[in-house]
């Protein structure tokens, strides 16, 4: 009988299986490490444009900033000139109000009461005059009560005193001015 030896055929089936053990070993890996480079590569790629995006809000932003300080600036330009506005506007409808209060003063002023000396602080207008009696002193303020223009007269002081042998009355008076209802802008004229 002939003796024939398996070994070297099973030697050679177990190396090829080993090599070919190796080689899907070896694709398998390159397969993974190409999926995972084309992850990683995909990952990078999405990070660089959220990293330009973010860039992008924040020049808008930026921008937005300037832009609401301006509008701030503007607002603040703005009311200053509505201020002003409202300024002229009271200075252009009061005009016309201290040439009635003068008016009012002369009018009101009885025969032998003489003014001195004329003041306004705001409404409040203060008066010094000299009269020939305390009775010509009331009449006057009784007429500063009828009139439109100016009300609550209030006597501060009264001297009498003698003056080239006739008797004189010094007076300080004081009273508010006030605006008829029909010189009153209406709320219409006050808004622009």
């Amino acid at each position: 009988m002939a003796r024939v030896n398996l070994l070297p055929w099973r030697e050679e089936l177990r190396k090829q299986k080993r090599t070919e053990f190796f080689s899907v070993l070896g694709v398998c890996a390159a397969i993974a490490l190409g999926v995972w480079l084309a992850v990683h590569l995909h990952y990078v790629e999405l990070i660089k444009q959220q990293e330009a995006r973010n860039a992008f809000l924040a020049k808008q932003i930026e921008l937005l900033d300037k832009k609401i300080k301006e509008i701030k600036e503007l607002e603040k330009e703005k009311e200053n000139l509505i201020a002003r506005m409202k300024a002229i506007e009271t200075l252009q409808t009061s005009r016309p109000i201290i040439v009635h209060l003068f008016d009012e003063l002369v009018s009101t002023l009885p025969e032998g009461v003489h003014l001195q000396q004329v003041s306004q602080n705001k409404k409040k207008v203060t008066v010094k005059g000299v009269a020939q009696s305390n009775a010509r002193v009331s009449n006057y303020m009784r007429n500063i009560e009828s009139s439109e223009w100016v009300d609550k007269p209030k006597l501060s002081i009264i001297e009498t005193k003698t003056k080239n042998r006739h008797r004189i009355a010094d007076f300080t008076m004081t009273m508010v001015q006030t605006i008829p209802e029909s010189e009153r802008p209406s709320e219409d004229e006050e808004e622009f």
